[in-house]
């Protein structure tokens, strides 16, 4: 066997753990969708509630993120937490595969918010990648939508809009990133907590979907994110929890008997090669990687 077909077992074990991090990340996000379609809750007790729970969790794994905020801080925590909520919204109007590849469109809003806000100038290459994200985006309108459907798709792309916001400011507030978080999910929850306290009462199962989205879907799904973040590069890792659209609308079908249309599982995977694509560009050299994505950040 040619020497560089060879594997040292003992450098190849130590990264097989963070690499599980991060897949178990992604499973844990990809949960979302199946698990609103599942609540009879209303938008505003899941958005309040998971972000309540979830900035509790986050707070006792993070200690070095109990911090007082700053303004920019608590600007980049707005845009987290309308990442978070907007994304809540659209799974209550469209389906779940829609909603969760219309907030993975944030790659194209980075790259043409990137040269105003953060003066970093996209390469040629990521540059082709605009067109192929739009055509993508384009394809989820060719399905036959009620108007219900087609305002969760204008809000799903808000989130998308949102969730670009939110790596732009982590990328300028990179230290600061497990407080932002906190923050983000703190301010989500406060934001909607009085009409969710105004909502009918809950069933013991939506008590325990809202327990599973806080507690494990978004706070420990970040956990394992960071825990995983520290041992592989930042392009591998976005790579990885590309798993989570995949998966997404695979939960809600088997789960809630979901199907998403032709045309939006066509645009699905257009836009997710269209993120690979712009994530393997975002390396220009050797230690030259892209910010890890602050997957909702991922919603």
């Amino acid at each position: 066997m040619p020497p560089w077909c060879q594997r040292d077992p003992a450098a190849t074990a130590p990264m097989l753990r963070p690499r599980l991090y991060l897949l178990g990340a992604a499973v844990l996000w990809s949960t979302a969708g199946a698990a609103i379609k599942l609540s009879t809750l209303n938008a505003y007790q899941l958005a309040s509630g998971r972000s309540l729970i979830a900035a509790l969790v986050l707070f006792l794994l993070f200690p070095e993120g109990r911090r007082r905020p700053t303004l920019r801080m608590l600007s980049v925590a707005a845009a987290s937490a309308a990442t978070v909520v907007l994304f809540i919204f659209a799974n209550k109007l469209t389906t779940s595969a829609n909603a969760i590849f219309l907030q993975d469109t944030a790659p194209l809003y980075v790259l043409l918010l990137s040269p105003v806000l953060l003066r970093e100038r996209p390469s040629r290459g990521e540059w082709v990648a605009v067109p192929i994200f739009l055509i993508g985006l384009s394809l989820f309108f060719f399905d036959q939508l009620s108007p219900g459907q087609l305002q969760g798709n204008l809000v799903a792309m808000g989130s998308g809009v949102a969730f670009a916001l939110t790596i732009l400011g982590m990328r300028a507030a990179s230290t600061e990133g497990s407080a932002i978080l906190i923050w983000g999910n703190l301010l989500a929850g406060l934001a909607f907590l009085g009409p969710a306290l105004n909502s009918p009462m809950p069933t013991l199962l939506d008590i325990a979907l809202l327990a599973f989205l806080g507690i494990f879907q978004l706070g420990m799904g970040y956990a394992l994110f960071y825990r995983g973040l520290r041992d592989v590069p930042a392009v591998e890792a976005s790579l990885l929890v590309l798993l989570e659209p995949v998966l997404n609308p695979v939960w809600a079908f088997l789960v809630a008997g979901e199907q998403p249309g032709p045309w939006a599982l066509l645009g699905g995977g257009i836009i997710l090669l269209a993120t690979a694509w712009r994530t393997l560009l975002g390396v220009r050299g050797p230690g030259a990687e892209p910010p890890p994505v602050p997957v909702q950040d991922k919603a």
